[in-house]
């Protein structure tokens, strides 16, 4: 059962905690862009269930953790919330630790690897993002990704409008239930006149997909010192296998897994896959 608390990071921003209960060696699970820690729900539950101790978090603007003041949302500053979350739980150099990242956040993850060699002992990694320099030259407000976000809609009459709207349709129709489900129900807060929103505001999202190409990460991956596995959607648009086998060919100790049939939402599209992907790798690694 998921039990929730917030602390004060070092950053100034409160950031909220998921713990998932078990009582093994720990799994920590960061979020993409635009979700929340509860979406990892179908993968956590599994992960207990196998044995292990699970935790995942919410990013500054996501969730129930604070937005940034002032608007902006530097990747680094990702980075900044997972390296506060490691220390509040005192998993920082945790030898039996995996930490299990999608999309932003495993791109968090690779970051946290890079500023402390020591910090993580393995990193499962599925689509991080994490772009080449000649795709810099995208970053625009009006890119694709920030322009679609701009456009969601953030209120809706009630969570079972928005859930049967969202599942009806790509992206979000390949989520399993369960993930749906969680997506809506932590991630909209109740408004006064009794309609529900969305807690990562659409501006903010937008800004997120804006920076995400310019993180700067691809350039330092040959500083990443723990062993990664880094997962790609066979049908995704977002990282692709080639994609995937370049940022391999670029980390030390890391090796691909193609998941054919699968999307960018990977693992919240398939968390029976994803358990036992992130379970062999720790057992490998």
């Amino acid at each position: 059962m998921r039990t929730q608390h917030s602390f004060v990071a070092p950053s100034g921003l409160t950031l909220a905690v998921h713990e998932w209960g078990g009582t093994g060696d720990p799994v920590l699970l960061a979020h993409p862009t635009g979700f929340h820690g509860v979406v990892w729900q179908p993968v956590a539950e599994r992960l207990v269930a196998a044995g292990r101790r699970v935790w995942s978090f919410d990013f500054r603007g996501h969730g129930d953790s604070d937005p940034s003041p002032d608007g902006e949302y530097s990747w680094d500053g990702f980075a900044d919330d997972a390296d506060a979350i490691l220390d509040h739980l005192g998993l920082r150099g945790e030898p039996s630790l995996v930490a299990a990242g999608h999309s932003k956040g495993a791109a968090s993850l690779l970051t946290v690897a890079i500023r402390d060699p020591d910090a993580l002992p393995r990193i499962w990694a599925f689509e991080p993002i994490v772009f080449p320099p000649e795709a810099r030259a995208a970053v625009d407000a009006n890119n694709p990704m920030s322009a679609a976000a701009r456009k969601r809609r953030a209120v809706w009459d009630t969570r079972a409008e928005a859930i049967a709207s969202y599942g009806a349709r790509p992206p979000l129709g390949s989520l399993h239930p369960d993930a749906l489900a969680a997506y809506v129900d932590y991630g909209m807060s109740d408004r006064a006149d009794g309609t529900v929103e969305l807690k990562c505001r659409p501006e903010d999202e937008a800004n997120i997909y804006m920076m995400g190409v310019a993180n700067g990460i691809f350039g330092r991956l040959g500083e990443v010192g723990p062993p990664v596995l880094v997962g790609c959607g066979g049908d995704s648009r977002s990282i692709s296998a080639e994609l995937g086998a370049r940022i391999v060919d670029e980390i030390p100790n890391a090796r691909l897994e193609v998941w054919d049939g699968r999307g960018h939402f990977g693992p919240i599209e398939d968390p029976d896959r994803a358990v036992e992907s992130i379970l062999a790798f720790a057992s490998a690694s």
